[in-house]
């Protein structure tokens, strides 16, 4: 029963099987037909259209009907798909393209032969059909990209390398300038961190030699590049001026202890800047000496009445002593102190904040209470004589009055 059943299933097979895979009675004679109006609503197609070349289908049928069996098998057309992307989905899968196209998916339509199957929507993205101008042109532009960062990258790099931005003109499609762009900007930012690197070492070798001496050479392979020439001298210039300040320092300590030492003895054969330092430090330590003999006359006037002059080796010493001796303003305060308690008549007695001056507050005090003594005489006797010529005048009064009396 089972052998009955398959061979009358292969009998049908032969007989029916043109007409299931024929292309169901939708072309005429001349290969085409009208798009059906389901096909006109996905936007698959529109109008009339050639399909499959057309041709007399009478002349050779039963001999070729095996061959037209298999070509109609393999045949669709776009109302055979539901959407667009199924359309470019199978056209892609296909490896189909304007030149490649078997079943003439490309022959429908307004416009034939552009590489476009079954007529894109509107707005459709066409760089994403295989074989397409846009996807021939979406290539091409990441070529030109890739192909422009690399020029860019190198360009970039050997500018950075040397601390010189250049951007020019380039010449190429849109899509090449933008990768230059890009590359360049890479390029030059790895190169410019290569270059810093290089200054930084410049300026160390440059150190290293200002440490050492003063006459500035420049190595051959920073004379190349103005910028590393100028990064070396300014590490030169910089360790010289560093070096320079601490020899100064030495000779300014030498000439301040000298001039403490009151003994000058000014460097030889070395930088002017050098001399200046020690003689900068001589004045130092000499303003100090001064300072000292003055500060010691400026003392001695709290306990000498008089100006006494030192016994000093050096005059020079001998007139700061001095100097500071009459320089002492505080003494005239300590003597109009004591002179006034003094010549009030007061009894003696020393503020704390005389007791240093004791000699000169005491003396002035004496003063004044000479003084006060010395008027306090004259005004006994002031007022004696004036008790004297009050008694006499009026005696000579009682004397006057008697005498008219007798008379």
């Amino acid at each position: 029963m089972t052998q009955k059943i398959a061979i009358i299933t292969l009998i049908f097979s032969i007989v029916f099987g043109s007409s299931v895979y024929a292309h169901s009675g939708r072309t005429d004679s001349s290969g085409g037909h009208n798009c059906s109006e389901k096909s006109q609503a996905k936007g698959l197609c529109s109008g009339y259209h050639s399909h499959n070349g057309g041709g007399d289908s009478s002349s050779g049928e039963s001999s070729s009907s095996s061959s037209t069996t298999s070509n109609q098998s393999l045949d669709k057309d776009c109302s055979d798909f539901s959407t667009y992307e199924e359309v470019v989905d199978y056209w892609n899968s296909k490896g189909y393209s304007k030149t490649n196209d078997p079943e003439k998916l490309d022959g429908w339509g307004n416009v034939v032969d552009d590489g476009i199957p079954c007529e894109a929507p509107s707005g459709y993205d066409t760089s994403n059909i295989n074989g397409s101008d846009a996807q021939l042109a979406k290539v091409q532009a990441e070529k030109d990209v890739v192909n422009g960062e690399k020029d860019g990258y190198t360009a970039g790099v050997n500018d950075g390398s040397n601390g010189d931005e250049q951007i020019t003109e380039v010449d190429g499609s849109d899509a090449y300038v933008d990768g230059y762009t890009t590359g360049y900007q890479k390029g030059y930012a790895e190169g410019l961190k290569k270059f810093e690197t290089e200054k930084s070492n410049a300026i160390e070798a440059g150190q290293t030699l200002g440490r050492k001496q003063d006459k500035l050479e420049v190595p051959e392979n920073y004379q190349k590049n103005e910028q590393l020439k100028k990064s070396f001298e300014e590490g030169f210039s910089k360790a010289v001026a560093t070096r320079d300040e601490g020899k100064k320092k030495e000779y300014e300590e030498i000439g301040y202890k000298n001039g403490l030492e009151d003994k000058l003895e000014e460097p030889k054969d070395v930088k002017e800047i050098y001399f200046e330092a020690y003689n900068a430090g001589f004045e130092k330590g000499q303003t100090e000496l001064q300072n000292k003999y003055m500060q010691e006359g400026y003392e001695s006037a709290f306990s000498t009445l008089e100006y006494k002059a030192p016994d000093f080796e050096n005059e020079k010493y001998v007139n700061w002593y001095k100097k500071g001796f009459n320089s002492n303003k505080e003494i005239k305060k300590i003597q109009d102190a004591g002179y006034k308690i003094g010549v009030s008549g007061e009894k003696y007695s020393i503020p704390k904040t005389y007791i240093k001056s004791e000699v000169i507050y005491k003396h002035y005090y004496e003063k004044g209470y000479k003084e006060y003594e010395i008027e306090k005489k004259e005004d006994t006797a002031t007022t004696t004589g004036v008790i004297g010529v009050a008694i006499l005048g009026w005696l000579a009064r009682r004397f006057y009055v008697a005498k008219k009396m007798v008379a």
